[in-house]
């Protein structure tokens, strides 16, 4: 997530069931969400053990896909309101009712029209479909599969100015930022799922279970604090040359921007976990207005930095363009000059809220303070890093990161890499002799679940899981039970009548009397 946090301490092979805050100490934004990690990561582990893989309730299942075609210049899905879990995670369909606006004075008293009570496939709301685009139309050929993926984003107040308490001031920084599921239903060509003709639905989803996973990344990534030579010959060798160098505890992420092969791949990083972005307000040609030029010089633009242009769209597309380089600063009218024109795709609708991310890495030049590392830094495409497989690539200040060799990446998969002063190190798992371990990336975990199969106009095989409430009425008792229930009574009865009889038998009243009057 693309947040102002210190690091992210949730560690789910620990078993920590809850964070305890102690009196008298510094509570951190690290605890605090790793108790919102914490339950999010039981709830969700309950909900995927008690419903399986995917699935919705009965008499509100979400998602239901109907194919809207005929006369349309292009083909349309339906895609019915109501609730379903993939993976334990809630997904709601139902489209929201808009609000209804104190009419003006002079309006005319048109007859409102109703609202759609649907989504379709071209105004999902995190879908961002455009239809002139070959890529985002649906298949012409029969039969596709509708498949819902979903995964969670970071969302600030650059991108929802409501997160923004005004009262604090324009000076002041924002406050908590926020964590949202995206949904968005796709088609997988029938190609894909090498499903043959006829197949059955329990088939279908087979075909979809083994195609989803050969979807999951395969990229693994180690980092470390710069080691001497000669380290490996001595692994207890760690200090003073094995250090991080930097001025300041930083949370450095490390992100892939161009996926596939590392041929093909490239990856840029931050230093601030990419929480680095500034409002945009217009654009005009390589020209842009900012909100804001930043707190700070620390979290402001510098000409030379590299920036991703950002809106909500291109967020949730996942598909990265270029990256652009300040090449001015006009501080006072709060512009900057960019090295290019951003794509049109991105950041002409001002709803979409557009803004400037910055990357701190600077492709073509070695890092200042790589002291006695061999390895050069990475060459440059498009504004970001190649990826270097099988050797340490330098980022600065001594910190290193490896990829393993014969991996492929996937855009906007990252690892974050705490490196703090007071050791002079960064925080990363080893084995025991203090080698780095390779790891999956972080994030972004995309999960999905099949809707429907597809056949053609009007015919559609509804693939959808359904489950029904665990509360049932208590049963009526049968006539075994009563008999059972009727004797337990009679027979606690006769024994209560034997106890009282005992206590008045004329043996017990002489033995009494004889004790009474000795």
């Amino acid at each position: 997530m693309h947040a102002d946090i210190s690091r992210d301490t949730f560690r789910p092979e620990r078993h920590y069931s809850a964070v305890i805050a102690q009196q008298g100490r510094v509570q951190l934004d690290a605890d605090a969400n790793e108790q919102a990690a914490i339950q999010l990561h039981q709830a969700r582990t309950a909900l995927s053990d008690l419903i399986g893989t995917h699935g919705g309730p009965s008499g509100a299942t979400g998602f239901e896909v109907r194919f809207l075609g005929g006369s349309r210049e292009l083909d349309d899905l339906s895609i019915g309101g109501g609730r379903y879990y993939v993976d334990g995670i809630l997904v709601d369909a139902t489209r929201p009712a808009p609000g209804v606006p104190v009419p003006d004075e002079d309006e005319a008293g048109d007859a409102a029209t109703d609202p759609p009570a649907t989504w379709t496939y071209w105004d999902q709301p995190d879908g961002h479909r455009d239809p002139e685009r070959p890529g985002d139309r649906l298949p012409t050929r029969f039969p596709y599969l509708a498949c819902l993926q979903v995964w969670e984003r970071t969302v600030t107040a650059a991108e929802d100015p409501l997160l923004r308490e005004v009262a604090l001031g324009a000076a002041m920084p924002d406050t908590a930022a926020r964590r949202k599921v995206v949904w968005q239903v796709v088609p997988v060509p029938g190609s894909e799922l090498e499903v043959e003709d006829g197949a059955t639905k329990d088939q279908v989803r087979e075909a979809f279970a083994k195609w989803e996973a050969a979807q999951a990344p395969t990229a693994r990534m180690a980092a470390r604090s710069e080691r001497p030579d000669r380290a490996d010959e001595d692994p207890c060798l760690v200090r003073p040359d094995a250090r991080y160098r930097g001025p300041e505890n930083q949370l450095y992420r490390v992100e892939i921007h161009d996926g596939g092969p590392a041929g093909e791949a490239t990856f840029k990083w931050s230093r601030e976990n990419g929480s680095v972005t500034l409002p945009v307000d217009e654009l005009d040609g390589t020209w842009v207005e900012l909100g804001s030029v930043g707190n700070d010089d620390k979290l402001g633009l510098n000409v030379g930095d590299w920036v991703e242009f950002v809106d909500t769209a291109y967020t949730s597309r996942r598909e990265p363009l270029p990256l652009l380089r300040v090449e001015e600063l006009d501080l006072p009218g709060r512009r900057v000059r960019l090295s290019g024109e951003p794509d049109p795709s991105v950041g002409r609708r001002p709803e979409l809220a557009p803004y400037l991310r910055r990357w701190d890495h600077r492709p073509g030049s070695r890092p200042a303070g790589s002291g006695r590392s061999r390895t050069a830094a990475p060459k440059s495409r498009g504004g970001a890093l190649r990826i270097e497989e099988g050797v340490w690539l330098p980022l600065e200040d001594g910190v290193f990161v490896y990829f393993e060799a014969g991996r492929t990446y996937r855009s906007g998969d990252f690892w974050t890499v705490p490196a703090r002063t007071a050791t002079g190190s960064v925080e990363w798992p080893v084995d025991t002799a203090r080698r780095p371990l390779l790891r999956p990336p972080h994030g972004v975990r995309v999960h999905r679940a099949p809707l429907a199969w597809v056949l053609g106009e009007g015919s559609v095989a509804d693939l959808r899981l359904a489950f029904g409430p665990l509360a049932a009425p208590l049963p009526a008792a049968d006539a075994e039970a009563l008999a059972a229930e009727e004797s337990a009574e009679q027979e606690a009865l006769a024994a209560e009548r034997a106890a009282e009889a005992g206590s008045t038998d004329p043996a017990n009243g002489q033995i009494d009397q004889g004790r009474s009057e000795n």
